[in-house]
Formats: C-alpha cells, structure tokens, sequence
C-alpha cells in the first residue's frame, strides 16, 4: 500500500471496531503511528497489536466521550505517545431510535453528549495542539501553503434530513456538519483542514443494532428492515468500513489539501446534494 502517511501521527477514536477500527487500520497501513481511542479497551487491545504487526507505533488510550476531561486527557495521553497530532478522525458515535413522542432527557444527553458536545470538545482540544505548531509568522500572516493538520468528523445521511425516531441523533449529527464548518473557517488562518464524512447504510455493530430497534418498534424483521433500506440506495448496496476509510484517507492525506468545510456523502448515492 502507497505510504502517504509515512512520518505522520493520527489519533483515531472508536476505533476499537467497525468504521473506526478500519480507518485506524487504513491509516496505519499508509505509514501513520496511531493513537487507537475507545471506551472499551479491552476490544480496542487487538486492533493495536494489528497496527504493531505492521511495524508502526501504536498506543491504547480509554476514553469516555461524554467526559470532557477524559477527552482533554486521551488528547495529552496522544501527544505525549506520538510527539504530534497530525491527524484527528472522530469515528466514534452512538445510534439509538426512540420515537419523538417518547424521547426522554436521558435519551437526548445520551447521544447529544457523545456524537455532538464531544465532536466539538475534541476539536476544540486537538485544534488547540495543532495551532500552537504553527509557526509565528505564519500565523501574523494569517495565511499557509502549507496544511498543518487534518481533522475529519463523522456525521451520517441522517444529519441529511429528519428523523422521526431520531430526533436526537439526526440533530447531532447535523450538528457535525455545522461544527466542521464553523471550525473550517476558524482554523483556515492556520490551514488545518477540517471536514467530515457522512456515511449511509454500512454493516457493522452499530447498524445492526439500528435496525433491529427499528424492527422492534414497527414490529418487523429487522433484516428485512435492512434489505429494504439498502434497496433505496441507487448502488444497490450497502458500504464497508473500508469505503469509510478510503474517503477519510483522502481526506487526511495531501489531495484534500485545498478541501477543507465539506461533508462527503460515502452513502452510494443515497443522498444527493
């Protein structure tokens, strides 16, 4: 595989499995030492002995997202480990459908803290790092050809439109959109890039846990709730994690250098525009 990362750093989050695991894993592939976060440890163990296999440096790091200390820490944790943050992907996030009438505040705080606040917090402690390394007179020029980080979030095609059983999570993750905008343009003085990917339907844990709710709540089948949305996408299919880490890949890497405030849809053609 091309080492476009070679000599670079990534802090990847979620990464102990499903979309996370497979960007920690592409971007370890393409040279970068990698910081894998997660709050489940335990899971996370493997995918960094997969990393070491491949002779590159990689350090576990426990993190509860909903902790805004935690994310300070795992940030320090990351620094310390690696020297630098050149690359920051956010993969982690979690689904839950509820409809809007019965949606409750521990409901909303639950995922609002974890996909939102955290996407925000983490960009705010990782972009923070990443400034301080630019140079003075870069910064009074207020402008680079050089980029000096890359950091992509993850939204969702629910983040497209609304979501009667997702009101929560739909709004968190348009919020990402708004968020990677808002710290594209706070950051483009500096030339850290900043933006996101919006995947469609993809099957890993967090999906299927998806659609066996909505099975539940509309008293169906949840795999046939499956074929049936991945019968919308005009690609006939659903993604991989390794579709998902393709594009963040190209994101991170020096052909997005003038790309910087977009959400890419890496949903088949479900969502147009």
């Amino acid at each position: 595989m091309e080492q476009r990362f070679s000599g670079k750093c990534a802090l990847v989050t979620g990464a102990a499995q499903g979309i996370g695991r497979a960007v920690a894993l592409r971007l370890a592939g393409e040279g970068a030492d990698v910081v894998v976060a997660d709050i489940d440890a335990e899971k996370a163990e493997p995918v960094c002995g997969q990393i070491t296999a491949m002779g590159r440096s990689c350090r576990l790091v426990a993190v509860d997202l909903a902790v805004i200390d935690s994310i300070r820490e795992m940030v320090e944790q990351s620094i310390e480990f690696l020297g630098r943050i050149d690359m920051f992907v956010n993969c982690a996030g979690i689904v839950h459908n509820t409809p809007l009438l019965q949606i409750t505040q521990e409901d909303w705080d639950r995922v609002i803290n974890v996909n939102q606040r955290a996407v925000a917090f983490c960009t705010r402690f990782v972009g923070r790092h990443m400034v301080d390394r630019v140079p003075d007179d870069v910064k009074a020029q207020g402008r680079s050809t050089v980029s000096y980080g890359k950091i992509v979030n993850f939204s969702s095609i629910s983040g497209r439109r609304g979501r009667p059983l997702q009101i929560h999570y739909a709004a968190s993750k348009a919020a990402v959109i708004s968020l990677t905008q808002s710290a594209a343009l706070a950051f483009a003085p500096y030339n850290i890039n900043v933006n996101a990917v919006s995947p469609g339907p993809v099957r890993t844990r967090m999906w299927d846990v998806n659609v066996v709710e909505k099975g539940r709540i509309f008293g169906r089948d949840a795999e046939k709730e499956a074929e049936q949305f991945i019968e919308l996408v005009p690609l006939k299919r659903a993604g991989t994690v390794d579709d998902m880490a393709a594009a963040v890949a190209f994101l991170c890497s020096s052909d997005a250098d003038f790309i910087t405030g977009q959400t890419l849809n890496v949903d088949g053609g479900f969502e147009m525009g």
